[in-house]
């Protein structure tokens, strides 16, 4: 069954029935202020901190069938004196629409409707300046002449999200709701009663107000009895003017558009917003009742993302290549790189999860290219987390700069810090200096997060130093075999061995992130240092290759007993994808190793759906081993295709060389390619999810938890810098494709460094990768890497063989 199609030319994915799978969401404006909106309407609006500063009520555990946060009722009178009464969202009165899409666009989303010859257009966006969510809706009759009314509803949650579900007492009694009005201006002001001077939300609409109710209970009527389906004050001329005190608050506006008659057209912009004070949204409100500045807002959003995707288009041979490659992937990750894995329907915000050390220092990486300023701003925040000895805190709330260790505080037996969070943000600073050209941030101060009684930072260093205690701090780090210690988990951080077990992903960790240096020691005048970690690296190589070859691949850890986890000899976990794939990118693996290992991935670990994270799945809790026994075989950590590690294996199969598979990894996880089978896939097809059950669990292909996962930077890196093989560098843009064979020309746009180059792939022998020749404006350039050139635009051609 098909739930939509991919339209290319305006960006959008159009989803063409309410019936989803599950609920598909887009995210409309950032952490600053934004949210989630569905594709029946609902929305989770939050200004700053999701867990504590929510606007909208929104239970992503509820029925689709439910209210949720936000809706528009539509309605006219019929002969007989009664009205009828519909949503264009479907959700929540549930009458067949005749005809029904929801267009998902980069940061906005369309509901186009049409019932009994009314239609309905509503576009749903948060302005790149302002802090509100905007409704501008359009209905248009189609049908007899008739008097129509709009009216929009929110309603609004206490600002702890978490009280709001664990306090039926307290939460109620402080909530308040007031109307103001000033001419043909009626603002509704809902506030929790202890913030009312800091905080207050405000929900108006640019056309006269007649009635309005700010009480859920005299909304729906009868005591509640009426529903959301059917509020019973609906049925009544006007609503109830209800001011509450205390309760369960709503907004809801009484909106006449007077009589239509047919082809006649009416719009509404209705404002969601939060501001110190009434006055002080008085600006933003009065600018948005004007239909013009909604105009320009929509057209400088559009602008905003034909800039950011501008830096780099694609055409494949493979559409659904070039709708992720060129659209999807790079919205997505920049969507995780502002909420990092603070809001989804699946996350609460910071009381869960916050900012993730690792998190976000892998989101950067898929948006380096594009925003590189924006994203060496986060980067100087994570660290700010890093602590003097070189490790890291795992999360933090970016609003208090206040750090935590997360789960690992949980567990009294377990080591308090990750032994992988301190690595990633190498990857980062070096991605952004090879993408600038920028030394100079290593020089920048930055504190370390240790701190003295009154708060303070007991000390600062530079950039530089903090890379350097990084890689120090995982050389001395390290157990019985000379291998880093796992703390409490690396990046697979459902496996939680007690103190003492090592962990291989980090050992491959630490040489990825020693060769990420050595150019930038190069260019900075670090020869010295150089020379020691080249030392570490060669030292850990060996370490690696005498200690976790297991015949026919790399073991994963050895546990505080110095037993293997990752071995043949093992009854579940015997074999681990990220065991495999690091080994390549560090360097590490021979060629014989390297490609018994992979081969032993393609044959054990492959799905027609994904490569899973391990198997065989372990079936039975075991509190030795920890978090990823918890879940049944073939889901999540345990056997699952947990879509992280795909494009690690995507990455070592290009250095392989190996382009054919590379894709078809690809491929497998691409979920634009999955738009035919939805019915099994069941998550968006628009952006990927963090995982998909694998072929243990009888529920074999489907996704879950979409939108905020690593899998977005990596993927992104993965067919862009390793199968495209565009890759900047410090001294230059490397062109080093490996394709499928059956590619036989590719063409890029890529800007960098103040130019655009046009770049033309051609591969007339069907090899998969080694770049034999490269044309810049016609001139031939020794090896695959395009020198630092004046800014300019540049036609570049690149043969693969003849």
């Amino acid at each position: 069954m098909r739930y939509g199609y991919f339209n290319d030319e305006h960006r959008e994915y159009r989803i063409t029935t309410p019936f989803t799978p599950i609920k598909w969401c887009n995210y409309v404006g950032t952490l600053a202020f934004g949210g989630i909106v569905d594709q029946t309407g609902g929305a989770l609006i939050c200004k700053g901190d999701p867990a504590l500063n929510r606007i909208s009520k929104y239970i992503s555990q509820m029925p689709a069938s439910d209210f949720k946060g936000t809706t528009l009722y539509i309605r006219w009178q019929k002969p007989d004196g009664t009205y009828e009464i519909y949503s264009p969202f479907f959700t929540p009165t549930l009458k067949d629409l005749d005809r029904y899409e929801c267009q998902v666009g980069l940061s906005y989303s369309r509901f186009v409707s049409e019932y009994q010859g009314i239609r309905t257009e509503i576009t749903v966006f948060v302005p790149r300046d302002g802090e509100v969510f905007l409704q501008d809706i359009v209905v248009e009759n189609l049908g007899a002449a008739r008097s129509i009314d709009v009216i929009p509803v929110v309603e609004f949650t206490h600002f702890d999200a978490l009280k709001q579900l664990t306090n039926a007492d307290w939460v109620p009694q402080t909530m308040t709701l007031k109307a103001h009005r000033q001419g043909d201006l009626c603002v509704l002001e809902q506030y929790a009663f202890m913030k009312r001077d800091t905080a207050v939300n405000y929900f108006t609409a640019n056309r006269p107000v007649t009635s309005f109710d700010g009480d859920r209970k005299a909304f729906l009527g009868r005591h509640e009895y009426g529903s959301w389906q059917k509020p019973l004050s609906l049925e009544a001329p006007e609503l109830n003017n209800s001011e509450p005190l205390r309760g369960d608050n709503i907004g809801a506006l009484m909106l006449h558009l007077g009589e239509l008659k047919t082809g006649d057209r009416q719009r509404v912009i209705v404002q969601l917003g939060q501001a110190a004070s009434l006055n002080e949204a008085a600006p933003s409100i009065e600018k948005y009742r004007d239909e013009a500045a909604v105009d320009r807002a929509f057209a400088e959003l559009g602008e905003f993302w034909q800039s950011y995707l501008s830096l780099l288009q694609v055409a494949t041979p493979s559409d659904s290549f070039n709708t992720m490659v060129n659209i999807h992937n790079p919205r997505q990750c920049h969507t995780t790189k502002n909420w990092s894995r603070y809001l989804s329907l699946y996350q609460l915000g910071y009381g869960a999860r916050g900012i993730g050390f690792r998190d976000s220092s892998q989101d950067l990486l898929g948006v380096m290219s594009h925003m590189p300023e924006e994203a060496l701003e986060l980067a100087l925040k994570l660290l700010s987390m890093q602590k003097r000895n070189g490790s890291a805190m795992h999360q933090f709330n970016p609003l208090t700069m206040e750090g935590s260790q997360g789960d690992s505080l949980e567990e009294p037996d377990r080591p308090k810090y990750y032994g992988d969070d301190h690595l990633w943000i190498v990857y980062t600073m070096a991605a952004y200096i090879k993408e600038t050209g920028d030394l100079s941030v290593l020089d920048r101060k930055v504190p370390f997060y240790d701190k003295d009684p009154q708060g303070r930072p007991l000390e600062e260093g530079s950039v530089w130093e903090h890379l350097v205690r990084a890689i120090e701090f995982t050389w001395s780090d390290r157990g019985r075999h000379g291998l880093p210690l796992l703390g409490f988990a690396d990046w697979n951080d459902t496996v939680n061995l007690p103190k003492g077990a090592e962990s291989l992903m980090v050992a491959n960790q630490f040489g990825k992130a020693i060769l990420e240096l050595i150019p930038i020691c190069d260019a900075y005048d670090k020869a010295d240092f150089k020379a020691k970690i080249m030392g570490y690296y060669e030292s850990m190589r060996s370490i690696v290759n005498d200690t976790a070859w297991d015949g026919a691949w790399y073991v994963r850890w050895f546990d505080h007993e110095g037993r293997k986890i990752g071995t043949a000899a093992n009854q579940a976990g015997k074999i681990w994808v990220n065991g495999q794939s690091w080994p390549v990118i560090s360097g590490f693996a021979s060629e014989e190793k390297r490609d018994t290992a992979l081969d032993s991935v393609y044959s054990l670990l492959n799905t027609k759906y994904g490569i899973k994270l391990s198997a065989p799945g372990y079936n039975g809790f075991d509190p030795v081993i920890g978090g990823v026994t918890t879940y049944p075989p073939g889901a999540k950590e345990n056997g699952g295709i947990f879509l992280h590690a795909n494009p690690w294996m995507m990455i070592a199969e290009t250095m392989r060389g190996n382009g054919d598979r590379a894709f078809e990894y690809y491929n497998q996880i691409n979920p634009a390619q999955k738009n035919d089978i939805l019915d099994i896939f069941e998550s968006e097809p628009y952006c990927y999810p963090q995982n998909i059950l694998g072929n243990e669990h009888p529920q074999f292909g489907m996704g879950r938890n979409a939108w905020l996962s690593g899998t977005a930077s990596w993927t992104y890196i993965a067919a862009t810098q390793h199968i495209l093989g565009i890759r900047p560098e410090l001294d230059g843009l490397t062109i080093d494709p490996c394709l499928p064979k059956a590619w036989d020309r590719v063409t890029v746009e890529r800007r960098f460094r103040g130019s655009v180059f046009s770049i033309t792939i051609l591969n007339p022998d069907q090899k998969m990768k080694g770049v034999t020749s490269l044309l810049v404006d016609g001139k031939k350039i020794e090896g695959n890497r395009i020198p630092l050139l004046p800014a300019g635009h540049y036609r570049v051609e690149a043969y693969i063989g003849r």
